[in-house]
């Protein structure tokens, strides 16, 4: 029995209570990460106005980049580490550590100078306006020169979970909210600092996240930060980036997709009667919103990310098998909860944005409905990216990271607009969204039939 109490639980702990002891946290933890940029907005379209909330959606594709290095370099890093944990080898998971926190760091710095070096025309090129421009330049600097801070915290996070606390990755990131929530008002209001003060909160906030994870590993980690360690081993980094390009190239997608979405909204707004800047406000409420449901699915299936390698790794297939199944399932019935408020509350979500014209209020009322209509169907896909990721095949997560937002959303961009101005950019999500649930069951169905030929031949069945 006491050999049993000294094993990682992700081996042996039944499968529903091992998912939420993970799945909680990391939910709660990427939900707040979510909710930064929530309260920013809420707080700026209170204290600034519409064109404050425009700002934030150009400088949206932005702070999307720093959250493909957390994924690129972090993700991969912690599922590269989680399965040497379940196959035993922790000299190596710690090397990856380490290796992960150097890449990051390096990651934050490169991109904060070339960010701030082109600062004006990048926004440009993401569909700011003249009136929009200042504020979005004001808004992005600060977090862009704070983008060091931004990649290393999450990055460590990631192996806070896959090292068995995922309370403490939780913890870390709830703190920071608080904080923010605290400062919003506070710069914005008080201060009088305008999206600045928006910013410098979310930044300050930012920096427990990195004292808290870095902390850990510092002086409790059963791997650790060391800097005999922080040589970088081209092997490591390699399988470290290799496993993270799923996800990675997810959020290329997601900020090339951004753009677009930002320049079509600029575009065929200006031919509207709506006007450019109501169009891409309304659709950052609903942009924002849109992250926060799905933050519910991502963190159901980072939760599981980590029992998902530590059990593929230590060949315990039928517990990866059901662990997969949970998954989907939790991440599903969350989206349609969600889907259920932003289908009957849009107005008062509307509200707490700020207040605007009659057009900008219907407009994004109508944004909230029609563009998250079928946002239900999107758990099935993000969950299966992880798994693939996970368990060591990052082409088919890459496959599914790309058949949402290039293969299906992009062409659908590019023509229903034409043929339905402004509003065809709406009806491009819930169709995109349905296609893809569709035909990801074409790949995870095989993958099943795998599971199943392993399962018989192991030699004895796991604790369920």
């Amino acid at each position: 029995m006491s050999q049993v109490k000294k094993e990682n639980p992700m081996g042996y702990a039944p499968i529903n209570k091992i998912l939420w002891q993970f799945a909680i946290p990391a939910t709660v933890a990427i939900v707040v990460q979510f909710l930064y940029n929530i309260v920013d907005q809420i707080f700026i379209g209170q204290g600034v106005g519409y064109l404050g909330n425009a700002a934030t959606t150009v400088a949206l594709p932005l702070m999307t980049m720093v959250t493909f290095f957390t994924t690129f370099i972090g993700a991969g890093g912690s599922a590269f580490a989680a399965i040497k944990m379940g196959a035993k080898e922790h000299e190596v998971a710690e090397v990856a550590l380490n290796n992960t926190f150097v890449m990051a760091l390096s990651a934050g710095i490169i991109y904060a100078v070339l960010g701030l070096t082109f600062l004006e025309p990048i926004l440009r090129f993401f569909g700011a306006t003249d009136s929009v421009l200042p504020y979005a330049k004001d808004y992005a600097g600060i977090l862009l020169a704070a983008a060091p801070i931004a990649v290393v915290g999450p990055s460590i996070s990631n192996f806070v979970r896959a090292d068995g606390q995922p309370r403490l990755a939780m913890y870390s990131v709830m703190t920071g909210a608080v904080l923010n929530c605290f400062l919003d008002p506070l710069y914005i209001f008080v201060f009088k600092w305008g999206v600045k003060g928006a910013a410098i909160a979310t930044v300050t906030a930012q920096c427990i996240s990195v004292i808290v994870n870095c902390g850990w590993f510092l002086t409790r980690g059963s791997i650790r930060l060391k800097p005999s360690k922080m040589k970088l081993v081209p092997d490591i980094c390699k399988q470290i980036l290799t496993l993270g390009s799923s996800s990675a190239v997810n959020q290329i997608v997601n900020i090339t997709m951004q753009i677009i979405l930002n320049n079509s909204l600029a575009f065929y707004g200006a031919m509207s009667a709506i006007g450019a800047d109501i169009a891409l406000s309304s659709m950052g409420i609903t942009m924002k919103i849109s992250m926060l449901l799905t933050s519910l699915c991502l963190g159901i299936g980072v939760g599981a990310q980590a029992i998902f390698g530590f059990n593929y790794g230590a060949k315990k297939y039928d517990r990866v098998k059901k662990l997969y199944k949970t998954a989907v399932s939790s991440a599903v019935m969350s989206l349609v909860v969600g889907w259920a408020i932003c289908q009957i509350f849009p107005t008062q979500i509307v509200a707490l944005f700020g207040g605007g014209s009659e057009e900008f209020r219907s407009f994004a009322v109508m944004c909230i409905r029609v563009y998250l209509g079928a946002i239900f169907c999107a758990g099935i896909q993000m969950v299966s990216v992880n798994y693939f990721q996970a368990t060591g095949q990052p082409l088919k997560a890459t496959i599914l990271s790309l058949l949402r937002q290039v293969i299906l959303m992009l062409p659908l961009l590019l023509i229903i607009p034409k043929f339905f101005g402004v509003y065809g950019v709406l009806y491009a999500g819930p169709i995109t969204d349905a296609l893809a649930a569709v035909i990801v069951c074409f790949l995870i169905i095989p993958e099943m039939r795998r599971l199943d030929k392993l399962i018989k031949e192991m030699p004895e069945p796991s604790p369920l």
